[in-house]
């Protein structure tokens, strides 16, 4: 058989054709001349087929994948090698060349293209709702009956911003765009309802307290008809606070921890210890608060007794010794009066 194409007859025949007319006009890869790949401007997340990713790429690995991406190989070729390079880099465009070398029917050719990759930076729909100050959550940090201390601000917030900086890296809208200060208590606004609620029961979890959810419409999305809302999420922290004297079940306790879902407390005249089921938390009664302890000095001791002095008027008061008491004449201890009786504490 002879080629066609150039009339050799002592050459591998591909088809009709010589293995030189075949190789001639055969292209080991297909890639477009310009490719466009879109970024986001703040973050560095790619669109690709209409989703954006997240990519913490510097721009020229950016730019190399998206060559790779678009490089479709003859299925005749083997034991390819594709060498990328970026020659060239004029604003936003890089000229890059592609070059291979591989083997096709036992030949080995090589190959080279030119192609330009645009960089087009814009905001994703994320950066944008960032940089508008977009939130669907607000966290309405308050106290029953009582104000907020400036210390109990000071650890609400160190809260919020370690669980919004823990839940950055699974969601990029945790993130608080605003605090309102207002003479009931804090408004801190979250950019998303899934970290507005890790807010809240973090600040349950040191707090006590209770959630209450309620949402409000702000405006409906045109395209579907749908109400958009925004969750309002309330943490109410108890009246109460650890050292505080609660009546319970016909008890008076001193509270030495408060949970997420308990509080404990213990007995002033047995020192026993309980636990209350924050459900039970409704029923107690705060009698006294920690202010209210006052110290003294022992006067006299007996075996199941000593004397005080009354701090008020200085008069003398017997109080009864718990066990294994160290209480010695002339220490100072702590008393807590309620309904006209002194109590003794640890």
């Amino acid at each position: 058989m002879f080629c066609p194409e150039c009339g050799s007859t002592d050459k591998k025949m591909i088809g009709n054709i010589c293995i030189d007319c075949f190789l001639n006009d055969f292209q080991m890869i297909e890639i477009p001349e310009n490719i466009e790949v879109t970024i986001c401007k703040h973050c560095n997340s790619k669109l690709e087929e209409g989703k954006w990713s997240e990519s913490n790429l510097p721009e020229d690995e950016i730019v190399y994948r998206a060559l790779e991406r678009n490089i479709k190989i003859n299925p005749k070729v083997e034991n390819e090698i594709i060498d990328l390079e970026i020659e060239q880099i004029k604003g936003s465009t890089y000229t890059c060349t592609v070059n291979v070398i591989g083997e096709v029917y036992d030949s080995e050719i090589e190959e080279t293209h030119d192609v330009n990759v645009k960089i087009n930076r814009t905001s994703c729909p994320t950066c944008s709702k960032i940089q508008s100050g977009y939130y669907e959550s607000v966290i309405q940090f308050r106290a029953d009956k009582r104000e907020i201390h400036q210390e109990e601000y000071k650890k609400a917030d160190e809260i919020v911003e370690k669980t919004l900086n823990n839940q950055y890296k699974k969601d990029k809208l945790a993130y608080c765009p605003q605090i309102a200060k207002l003479k009931e208590g804090r408004d801190y606004y979250i950019g998303s309802l899934k970290s507005g609620r890790k807010v809240a029961n973090a600040l349950k979890e040191k707090f006590g307290g209770i959630i209450k959810e309620s949402p409000r419409l702000i405006s409906e999305d045109k395209s579907t008809g749908k109400g958009l809302y925004r969750i309002w999420i309330s943490v109410r922290i108890p009246e109460f606070e650890v050292g505080d004297f609660i009546k319970y079940q016909d008890k008076i306790l001193q509270i030495e921890d408060i949970g997420k879902n308990r509080v404990i407390g213990r007995d002033i005249e047995t020192n026993k210890r309980h636990t209350i089921p924050w459900k039970d938390t409704e029923d107690l009664d705060v009698i006294r608060k920690s202010k209210d302890i006052e110290k003294t000095e022992v006067i006299s001791k007996t075996p199941n007794t000593i004397q005080i002095l009354d701090p008020t008027d200085y008069s003398v008061v017997d109080l009864e010794l718990k066990e294994d008491s160290n209480i010695n004449i002339g220490d100072s201890v702590d008393i807590i009066k309620i309904n006209d009786y002194y109590y003794l504490l640890n």
